[in-house]
C-alpha cells in the first residue's frame, strides 16, 4: 500500500515542480522586439510628427498592455533623436511595454533659445512638444485601441523631460506616471496624480522651483533620485553600467503600484 501511495504522489510532485519552473520562466523572459517608424501629420498645426514604435514581438496577445511615450532631449534640430535612447526604449519593449518615441524637432524649426529667462522663452517649444504628445496619443487610440491608456507613462530627458512635465501639468487626467530624466526648466507637477519620478544627473542643477522640496516630496509621494550619471550620458552615449542603472530605475518605477 505504501508503494502505491508513493507512486501516486510522485507525479503530482513533478507536476508542481514543472508548474513552478514554467511560471518563473515566464516572469523572466524578455521578448524580442520590433521597430516600426511612421510620420503622423497634424493638420490643425500643419506639422509632421515622426514616431518610432518599439513593441514586443510575440504571437500572443498581451492583455492590458501598457504604453510608454518617450520624449528625447534637445538635438539642435538635426533629426533622428527619437532613436538615440534605444537602450531604454528597446528594454521597455522587451519587457512587454508598447513604447512610442516621438521626434519633436524638425529641421525647419527655430533653434531652442539659450538666452533670456529660459522658463519663459522656451515655453512655446515645450508647448509644441506637449501638443505633439497629445496628437500622438489621440492617433494611437484610433490605431491601437486595445492598449491600456488608463496607465500611460510619460518619460522624457532634459528638454523632452520639460515637455513631459508640461504635459503632466496640463493633462494630469491622461497620465498615470511621469518619469523625467534630468529636466531642468519646467517645474514638476505638485500632485499625487500622476505619480511623479525624476532621475537627476551629477553635473547639472535644476532651476529654482523645478523640483519639489522635501515636504512636497513627502506630501505628494514624489521620488527625486540622485545619480552619479552625467546629464549628457542619459542617452545612448552612456556606458553599459550607466544604461543599466537608468533602465533598472525606470523598470522599478513602472512596476510600482
Amino acid at each position: 500500500m505504501q508503494y502505491k501511495k508513493n507512486l501516486f504522489i510522485f507525479p503530482i510532485f513533478l507536476f508542481l515542480i514543472n508548474c513552478s519552473v514554467n511560471k518563473n520562466t515566464d516572469l523572466v523572459t524578455d521578448y524580442e522586439i520590433k521597430l516600426d517608424t511612421l510620420t503622423l501629420f497634424d493638420q490643425s498645426r500643419n506639422r509632421k510628427i515622426p514616431v518610432a514604435l518599439y513593441s514586443p514581438k510575440t504571437n500572443k496577445k498581451i492583455l492590458n498592455q501598457q504604453i510608454v511615450i518617450f520624449n528625447h532631449g534637445y538635438g539642435f534640430n538635426k533629426g533622428g533623436d527619437y532613436f538615440v535612447y534605444s537602450y531604454l526604449t528597446e528594454k521597455l519593449a522587451s519587457k512587454g511595454y508598447f513604447t512610442v518615441s516621438i521626434q519633436h524637432e524638425l529641421t525647419t524649426d527655430s533653434l531652442l533659445p539659450v538666452e533670456g529667462n529660459l522658463q519663459i522663452v522656451r515655453r512655446p517649444f515645450w508647448q509644441n512638444g506637449s501638443d505633439n504628445i497629445l496628437f500622438v496619443l489621440h492617433e494611437l487610440k484610433k490605431t491601437n485601441p486595445e492598449l491600456d491608456y488608463k496607465h500611460l507613462t510619460l518619460i522624457g530627458h532634459s528638454n523632452g523631460g520639460d515637455m513631459a512635465a508640461l504635459f503632466g501639468n496640463q493633462h494630469p487626467n491622461l497620465v498615470y506616471k511621469l518619469i523625467t530624466m534630468d529636466n531642468r526648466r519646467m517645474f514638476l507637477p505638485r500632485t499625487s496624480v500622476p505619480k511623479i519620478y525624476t532621475l537627476r544627473s551629477n553635473d547639472y542643477p535644476a532651476d529654482e522651483g523645478v523640483l519639489p522640496g522635501e515636504e512636497e516630496q513627502k506630501k505628494y509621494h514624489i521620488t527625486v533620485q540622485q545619480t552619479s550619471i552625467n546629464h549628457g550620458h542619459m542617452d545612448n552615449k552612456g556606458n553599459d553600467e550607466e544604461k543599466k542603472v537608468l533602465n533598472d530605475f525606470v523598470l522599478k518605477y513602472l512596476s510600482e503600484q
